[in-house]
């Protein structure tokens, strides 16, 4: 094993896990290379205190950051070997990552690696173009690989269901003022130079009402932000679906996050993107209703939307010197 290739290996894992995709952009990860492994640890100055007390939204983004380095390293040329919370006795240190055997890569794994770049978040309506079924029921194989389980809601009932917690759910939270200032922190206005949080470019200045509706946050709060595209007309919902885990300890949000990403970047490949839909699971009297009528018991961890846009929308990250100790 040469020891340039792993080195390039490592870093150029890194680099990738820069762009997964994390609750508001917060990016609450931070890395550290020593010898031949890559640390993964929490942020937690990062953690939404009010939206995610319990950390799972922040673990759920670092789990994204997770396997986008697993399928960095797999481009590499190396076997990622991954240890999920290695030491109880430090719970920020979330996963450690060596390089393994030597390996070749399929064309399904470089496929994704080149998505990672290139996957977007939406936070509007989609095109009236249809999602594949063969596309969604590869998505729900890319799910269960990492251990989670994707369910594409085909009931217009619990579509609507669904779209009316969230409804609920946004109205309490606009109501509420630390929820409120916690969206704020994370708000960019135009011409912004901060390198993480959701840009005023990052969602329609008038976004169009899907039917069912589905309702974003107020990035805005109050000003004239956002970016003015045809894409704001765009109405219908996509394919709406849950994804969820058997438990929901810590090891299953990251296991979440591993799924998301694995989920994300082989939709990203067909031109589908998603969009999040989180306040109903950030209260936890609706998650828990969630849980036991439209999840079969199991723990939903993410809402979203899957669908076909047009719309191209740049993106931002902190660069490598603030996130490598």
């Amino acid at each position: 094993m040469a020891i340039r290739s792993v080195k390039h290996a490592l870093d150029a894992a890194v680099d990738a896990a820069r762009w997964a995709p994390s609750v508001h952009n917060t990016q609450p990860w931070t890395f550290s290379i020593s010898e031949n492994e890559i640390s993964l640890r929490a942020d937690t100055d990062r953690k939404l205190r009010v939206e995610d007390a319990s950390g799972r939204e922040l673990l759920i983004s670092c789990g994204a950051a997770l396997y986008t380095m697993r399928t960095v390293m797999s481009c590499e040329g190396f076997e990622p070997v991954v240890r999920v919370l290695p030491d109880p006795d430090r719970p920020s240190l979330l996963a450690t990552l060596q390089p393994g055997a030597e390996t070749q890569a399929d064309e399904s794994i470089k496929a994704l690696s080149g998505e990672i770049e290139r996957r977007r978040t939406h936070r509007a309506g989609f095109a009236d173009v249809p999602v594949p079924d063969k596309l969604i029921d590869r998505l729900v194989s890319a799910a269960a690989d990492e251990g989670a389980k994707l369910t594409p809601v085909r009931s217009d009932a619990a579509v609507n269901v669904i779209a009316a917690l969230t409804q609920a759910a946004q109205g309490v939270q606009a109501q509420d003022q630390r929820f409120s200032l916690e969206v704020i922190r994370w708000a960019r206005p135009p011409g912004s130079g901060r390198s993480d949080g959701v840009p005023a470019e990052g969602y329609p200045r008038e976004a169009a009402r899907t039917e069912p509706h589905f309702p974003q946050r107020d990035y805005a709060w109050g000003h004239d932000w956002g970016s003015q595209t045809n894409q704001g007309a765009s109405t219908a919902t996509g394919v709406a679906a849950l994804l969820t885990t058997r438990g929901d300890s810590r090891q299953d949000w990251i296991d979440a996050g591993q799924a998301l990403q694995h989920v994300l970047l082989h939709a990203s490949a067909y031109g589908v993107s998603a969009a999040f839909h989180t306040q109903a699971l950030e209260m936890e009297l609706l998650r828990e209703f969630m849980r036991q009528e439209l999840c079969s018991g199991e723990y939903p961890q993410m809402i979203m939307r899957l669908g076909v846009t047009f719309d191209e929308k740049g993106s931002m990250r902190r660069p490598l010197s603030e996130i490598i100790w």
